[in-house]
């Protein structure tokens, strides 16, 4: 196009000096003069736009790299994600064997059993685990996002499992609360100066957990506290449902006998 316009504008540029050397009139020489003028400036339009297209071009090509690096970052994540999920269900298959084998050796109290599996079918957000012990919380429903207070539901709730537990025929079990979170970044300035990390705000709402299970009378000595933050995922943190299941709290339920690190009493061959 451009090599072409030119041939144009010099052709008619040569017909305006032959015309003005045949002694043509001023009006067709100024309208030759007028459409060299204007071709000139569409050249240069043309010109001008094709250099923005080309920049164009090269920013395209700047964002698919960019694009492309973060796929394969995102896609590196979700293979650590799913490494670790693996791990947790092969070490949490290894707990699992070892509760029960305790289990086997020496069941929850019957009563207590049957009260916390009728708890758990009144309250949806507690999964109870009868075989081990374990309990297992919805935090969604405990807490709002990236808070560690405890909404009044889940006060009533763990009100009635306090009550529960501190039945005599429960009084000497171990009460251990392990805080999880998903894997995102903490949302909103005034949260993260609150909770530098999601090991703060995971152990933060187990210790929430705690403190009220405390206040409604559990005995202290009985009760530990852990946050694992985002590292023992129950499922890749892809999807938003599958972020929701990372987001959990777990009450562990266990004899005297069970060993459990920082616990002196319960191995004190150690100690």
């Amino acid at each position: 196009m451009k090599a072409q316009q030119w041939r144009v504008i010099v052709f008619l540029s040569g017909i305006c000096l032959g015309l003005s050397g045949c002694m043509v009139p001023q009006s067709q020489l100024a309208d030759c003069q007028a459409q060299n003028r204007a071709l000139a400036q569409q050249s240069r339009a043309q010109l001008v736009e094709l250099d923005s297209l080309r920049a164009h071009g090269h920013e395209l090509e700047n964002q698919l790299v960019r694009t492309e690096q973060e796929m394969a970052s995102l896609e590196e994540q979700i293979d650590l994600d799913r490494k670790r999920l693996a791990n947790y269900e092969h070490s949490n298959g290894e707990l699992y064997d070892q509760f029960k084998t305790v289990a086997n050796a020496r069941h929850l109290p019957p009563n207590v059993s049957r009260q916390l599996a009728d708890l758990s079918r009144r309250y949806p957000s507690l999964n109870f685990d009868p075989a081990t012990g374990i309990g297992k919380l919805d935090t969604d429903i405990l807490f709002d996002s990236g808070q560690a207070e405890l909404k009044p539901a889940a006060q009533a709730m763990l009100s009635e499992l306090s009550r529960i537990l501190q039945a005599p025929e429960a009084g000497d079990l171990k009460i251990m609360v392990v805080g999880h979170t998903d894997n995102q970044r903490l949302a909103g300035k005034p949260v993260r100066e609150r909770f530098s990390n999601n090991f703060h705000l995971s152990t933060a709402r187990a210790l929430a957990v705690a403190d009220l299970m405390r206040h409604q009378g559990l005995g202290e000595q009985r009760i530990g506290v852990a946050g694992f933050g985002p590292y023992q995922p129950v499922a890749p943190n892809v999807s938003a449902s599958d972020r929701q299941k990372n987001r959990r709290v777990e009450i562990f339920l266990m004899a005297p006998d069970v060993p459990v690190v920082g616990w002196t009493d319960s191995i004190p061959s150690m100690y």
